[in-house]
């Protein structure tokens, strides 16, 4: 959204230098803990007293950190030095429009809040002479003559309040480039700007395919790569309170992750997509005050996932679309107050499966259809509710003697957004009564 007149007058750019200094001192923090890390820590474990697979893991990981640290240094300096140049710019461009308007106003012009020069001159004389011009012949004349006068200083100052909305989506720019990582280096994209640009001539110029874009459209999104790696975890048992035990351990080749969103309004699109590739297994149970549970799984191979949801308001549509490579073999049984979750699967071979459905008010219903080529057969039921207070209903049952699918359905309540779907209707049967008394 553009910068009005109000905006512009108003605006205290006083905090962008006092907080450019912060983003410079946080920099040269990052700085002093670069090196103490690579001092104290790096080095320490590299001396060559350590060796073997966890050593080379850990100097692996080392070595990712200790350039996190670099990159948020570069990073941080980058911000404070487009602060900076901010301040510098904006502050300059918002005094040439407080000039030009003290000029106008020295020569009897009056600038309205929305930035409108209106000539006020003959309001100043004594009430005779005013009578005496509209008598003047060349009173019309004059009077046109300040009409287009006013209009030049109008455009003067609307020009003016333009290169101060340019100037301000470049600095836009420039911050959102210079905090945006898109390179490999360090813990992979996504970490800190190891290469952020500090110069805002540079950094804040237009996108070349700007003018393609809708206007009003806020994006955001992130993503994130590792691998390879292997690593275990065990938690529990807590005999006394009955908490559950877990283990794991997975041999990873690689893993990869991304998402984001594109919001206007009411309007929104939102999507992500994942893929793996290697072995992980757990294992997992216990009796606790929500309930008894128990599962095992263990898996090899590759597997990719992609999502996406579109809304409108209380409306919404989404997909999925899963595909597998591998063996795969688990099993799980639960009962307790969020409700009962019970299956079992073993498959060798492919399998790829589609999911759609629709979402009103926090009230959803969608169906799967999976593929499979290879031997395998799953069933499963999930009831109750999930980690994140949503309600479910999820039955699923596939069979493949070699070339074969599954079939499953969806139910799912999030009680908190039908709440706020109700209270929304509420509030504007309330207005529309209000209207009508």
């Amino acid at each position: 959204m553009a910068l009005t007149y109000q905006d512009v007058v108003t605006a205290d750019l006083s905090p962008l230098a006092d907080v450019s200094e912060v983003w410079k001192k946080i920099g040269e923090r990052f700085g002093e803990l670069k090196s103490a890390y690579e001092k104290h820590v790096r080095s320490a474990l590299g001396n060559g007293n350590w060796q073997g697979l966890a050593h080379g893991a850990q100097q692996q990981k080392a070595s990712a950190t200790a350039a996190e640290y670099g990159a948020a240094k570069s990073e941080a300096l980058a911000v404070a030095s487009l602060l900076t140049d901010a301040y510098t710019e904006l502050t300059g461009l918002q005094k040439a429009v407080r000039d030009l308007v003290h000029e106008a106003e020295a020569k009897d012009y009056k600038v309205d809040s929305s930035g409108k020069a209106t000539y006020v001159g003959y309001d100043n004389l004594p009430e005779h002479e005013r009578c005496a011009l509209r008598l003047d012949p060349d009173h019309p004349r004059m009077l046109s003559e300040a009409r287009e006068k006013a209009q030049t200083w109008t455009d003067g100052i609307a020009k003016a309040i333009k290169a101060v909305d340019i100037a301000d989506q470049s600095v836009k720019r420039a911050l959102a480039r210079a905090t945006t990582d898109g390179s490999p280096d360090g813990i992979g994209i996504g970490g800190f700007h190891a290469r952020a640009e500090g110069d805002l001539a540079k950094a804040g110029t237009p996108d070349p395919d700007a003018g393609t874009k809708t206007d009003g459209w806020v994006s955001q999104g992130e993503s994130s790569a590792s691998g390879p790696g292997t690593g275990t975890s065990s938690t529990g048992p807590d005999t006394g309170a009955g908490k559950l035990a877990e283990a794991e351990a997975h041999a990873d080749l690689g893993r990869a992750t991304a998402e984001g969103s594109l919001a206007n309004g009411p309007f929104k699109l939102s999507g992500g997509a994942e893929a793996y590739t290697g072995a992980k297994g757990s294992l997992a149970g216990g009796i606790t005050n929500e309930g008894v549970q128990g599962e095992a799984g263990a898996m090899a191979g590759g597997e990719a996932s992609a999502k996406g949801r579109a809304d409108a308001g209380p409306v919404g549509f989404y997909g999925r679309a899963e595909a597998k490579a591998g063996a795969e073999l688990g099993a799980n049984a639960g009962v307790g107050v969020d409700g009962v979750h019970a299956g079992g699967e073993a498959f060798v071979g492919a399998k790829g499966g589609i999911t759609g459905g629709a979402d009103i008010g926090g009230i959803a219903a969608g169906a799967t259809v999976e593929g499979w080529a290879g031997p395998g057969a799953e069933a499963r039921l999930d009831a109750g509710r999930n980690s994140n207070g949503v309600w479910e209903f999820r039955p699923t049952l596939g069979v493949s003697p070699l070339l074969g699918g599954g079939l499953g359905f969806e139910l799912t309540v999030d009680p908190g957004k039908v709440v706020d779907t109700v209270g929304d209707v509420a509030n504007a049967v309330g207005d529309g009564i209000g209207m009508l008394l």
